[in-house]
């Protein structure tokens, strides 16, 4: 099972990638965790992203997708993947589609994670509370912690990140619309019947299952919960 999965930030697209992750026995692949490992390990691919990083400039798309293609020749990646928010832009997703080919690979399905109510994704963002040591996330309402601010595991004192307040989520929230909206009608035109689009006003759960139905209904079979 391949599968992209797009969505703004705050909808819970992270979440759905482990829990997939976890049902199909396949990675999840993030390009800020491969940013990281690669910096970490000074890979010449990492090297080059860490010029732009330390500079506070975007990685360019050339190195992503060259970042993209090193991971997906991995070995855990033979029976499928997750690509948890990437492609962000239409160049992206155009620079993807030429490495599946150049790798004679096939994207299953594109997963789309979104809601009409953004007033919902700003209070999952603004809500969020994160332990500094052990980076366990919690939220305020959703699943709040046992001890008022602490963390259940090392009790250590939980943070706000900075830019998980209603201004900057509002604005992120902005940009992505601005960015994926020629994105989500490549991806429409594309792949067609293999686009799926769920709610994600909805609980994980649901959402989860929607995902289940809607692989099952095209012929999905190895789906192991």
């Amino acid at each position: 099972m391949r599968l992209i999965l797009l969505g703004p930030p705050g909808i819970g697209k992270g979440t759905q990638a482990k829990i997939l992750s976890r049902q199909f026995s396949i990675p999840q692949i993030s390009t800020g965790d491969m940013l990281r490992d690669a910096v970490k390990e000074k890979t010449s691919l990492g090297i080059q992203a860490k010029e732009y990083m330390d500079a506070g400039k975007l990685v360019p798309d050339d190195l992503i997708i060259n970042l993209i293609k090193d991971r997906l020749n991995n070995s855990d990646c033979k029976r499928g993947f997750i690509l948890d928010g990437f492609p962000r832009t239409l160049l992206q997703a155009e620079a993807l589609e030429s490495l599946i080919k150049e790798i004679n690979i096939k994207i299953d399905f594109v997963v789309d994670i979104d809601t009409e109510n953004t007033d919902i994704i700003v209070s999952r963002v603004a809500g969020r509370r994160i332990c500094p040591v052990c980076g366990r996330i919690y939220h305020i309402q959703n699943m709040p912690p046992k001890r008022d601010n602490r963390c259940d595991d090392d009790n250590a004192e939980l943070i706000q990140r900075k830019d998980d307040n209603e201004e900057t989520i509002r604005n992120r929230l902005k940009v992505y619309y601005e960015q994926t909206l020629p994105l989500k009608d490549f991806y429409k035109k594309h792949y067609e019947s293999k686009y799926i689009l769920v709610d994600g006003a909805l609980s994980a759960d649901s959402v989860n299952d929607k995902l289940h139905t809607m692989f099952k209904a095209q012929g999905v079979r190895d789906y192991s919960v």
